[in-house]
């Protein structure tokens, strides 16, 4: 399906909406709000990492009761299980069975809170879920509700009590963003309103659970031509040629710049994609999947860097509008 202005128009509405309703709580972190909107309609998950306090949870909870779906929190400590995650097989004595007990991932929005204070093992029972929208409980494949997207919060790994994400988990990630400090005038804002009881549970839905899925809709249809196409792919390809780095940006990373440019695309009302869109989603798209040398890292290259200097280097179509 073909996205029509309307349809575009709807969505941009819509997608406002629910934008102010977040940053009534989250103050003075617009653009970081909305591009955490933008990954979630582009039916991708959010990975947000910064340091204790800085609101990571808040936003979390916020973006949940901004739609009018079911969402979970999932407090992650060492001691958690897969199946704490995913569910299990419960022994029925009544009947003599087992049941399916349906973990907290069965939701539209999962708040994966400090995700890298579990296991290793713990983290790997995302995988199937982020990846393929299912879980898979004994010999039998259930399905998530839809829309489904994890928003996970990480504490610097630098924290004690902190497990490195595996790569393929990182990747999963549609993006990966931090939020940072409020500036002074911003920061007075979130203290008279904590004084004021608003908090992320005051919050009413804005949006349906069918509303979101018809948004999906609409960011699958936006017209994405050949010549962007190759734009993104070459994008990539010069990730995989930087001596800095051990690992460039997958394929899957690069169907996640698709993804992400078309969502940000409709946000404006605009039915195609253009330069300026693959740009915008570039730094959080590719920035977690760029894997430094132990030399690198050792002269604190930053990933940023890396993806400034591929975004200067590979030239850009010129701008093409659909049809």
């Amino acid at each position: 399906m073909t996205t029509t202005q309307e349809q575009a128009d709807r969505f941009a509405d819509a997608f406002t909406r629910v934008l102010g309703n977040v940053t009534s709580v989250i103050k003075g972190k617009r653009d970081e709000v909305g591009m955490v909107l933008v990954a979630l309609f582009a039916e991708g998950h959010v990975l947000l990492e910064d340091v204790p306090g800085t609101g990571k949870t808040v936003l979390a909870k916020s973006i949940a009761n901004s739609f009018g779906g079911d969402w979970s929190r999932v407090q992650f400590t060492p001691d958690l299980l897969p199946a704490d995650v995913t569910g299990g097989l419960v022994y029925n004595q009544s009947r003599g069975s087992f049941d399916v007990h349906r973990g907290p991932v069965f939701a539209n929005v999962v708040l994966a809170d400090e995700i890298n204070r579990a296991s290793p093992k713990t983290q790997s029972a995302l995988l199937q879920v982020m990846e393929e929208r299912q879980v898979t409980i004994g010999d039998t494949t259930h399905d998530v509700p839809r829309p489904f997207g994890v928003v996970a919060t990480q504490n610097p790994i630098e924290q004690e009590g902190t497990y490195r994400l595996p790569e393929a988990q990182l990747d999963r990630f549609l993006m990966r963003m931090a939020l940072g400090y409020p500036d002074h005038d911003h920061e007075v804002d979130v203290l008279r309103d904590a004084a004021a009881g608003v908090r992320p549970d005051s919050l009413n839905a804005v949006i349906s659970t069918e509303q979101a899925r018809q948004m999906i809709a609409v960011v699958n249809g936006i017209h994405l031509d050949d010549a962007m196409r190759s734009y993104v792919v070459r994008l990539c390809a010069a990730t995989r040629e930087l001596s800095e780095l051990r690992l460039g940006v997958s394929t899957r990373g690069a169907l996640a710049i698709m993804r992400a440019a078309s969502s940000l695309a409709a946000t404006q009302a605009r039915i195609y994609v253009n330069i300026d869109d693959v740009k915008a989603v570039a730094h959080a798209v590719m920035g977690h999947r760029l894997l430094l040398t132990p030399e690198a890292e050792l002269r604190s290259v930053r990933t940023d860097d890396l993806v400034d200097r591929v975004l200067a280097q590979v030239e850009a179509p010129a701008a093409r509008r659909a049809a």
